[in-house]
């Protein structure tokens, strides 16, 4: 039995690698957009819920024996969700319009324990404070590429934590997926975290 995360994210493997996990990587293919498309009135939690269930579900099938963990980020900045901004001008102007603001960077986890009897599904929220730098700064930072992939624009752990004042709640939730909630999820199936150190 060994955790098997439905990512690709290079944060969250890194989240488990240091608290003590080598998981099993096996990305799924899920197309994100229709998923978000087709909920477009729900609320920003069912959306994340969704978004995490489809990825867990796409891949259960192959590791029946394993806990499989699977998480979708975004902030909500305004009411509004807010994904990846994958270019560097979009990068930009998510930056010059969130900067002195205060949003909620939302993690959706979806965790189905061995043989799929239960599954533990909970949105994380951690409440950030960006602070207010300069344009150059910002236009630095989205040519430097490592925003670009990231929910809301930013890291907590690298070059992005120059412009983080403040955040209130679980830290690794920032980073894509909240210990805390896993924690929880293997309690709830009867398991312990220490079983899955390596």
């Amino acid at each position: 039995m060994k955790i098997v995360l439905a990512s690709g994210s290079a944060s969250r493997l890194s989240i488990l690698r240091n608290a003590g996990v080598e998981p099993f990587v096996d990305p799924p293919n899920v197309d994100e957009q229709s998923i978000i498309t087709s909920l477009n009135d729900a609320e920003p939690a069912d959306v994340l819920t969704s978004l995490a269930a489809a990825k867990a579900a796409a891949i259960a099938g192959k590791h029946p024996d394993d806990v499989i963990i699977a998480a979708d980020s975004m902030l909500l900045l305004d009411g509004e969700l807010q994904g990846k901004p994958h270019t560097v001008e979009a990068t930009i102007e998510r930056w010059k319009n969130q900067r002195g603001k205060t949003a909620h960077l939302m993690t959706g986890h979806c965790i189905i324990s061995p043989g799929g009897r239960a599954v533990y599904e909970h949105v994380a929220s951690t409440t950030v404070t960006f602070g207010i730098p300069s344009d150059y700064d910002i236009e630095r930072y989205a040519a430097s590429g490592e925003p670009l992939p990231c929910a809301g624009a930013f890291t907590l752990e690298a070059l992005g934590g120059w412009f983080i004042d403040r955040i209130e709640g679980d830290p690794s939730n920032v980073i894509g997926l909240s210990l805390p909630v896993v924690r929880a999820a293997l309690y709830n199936f009867g398991l312990h975290v220490s079983q899955f150190w390596k």
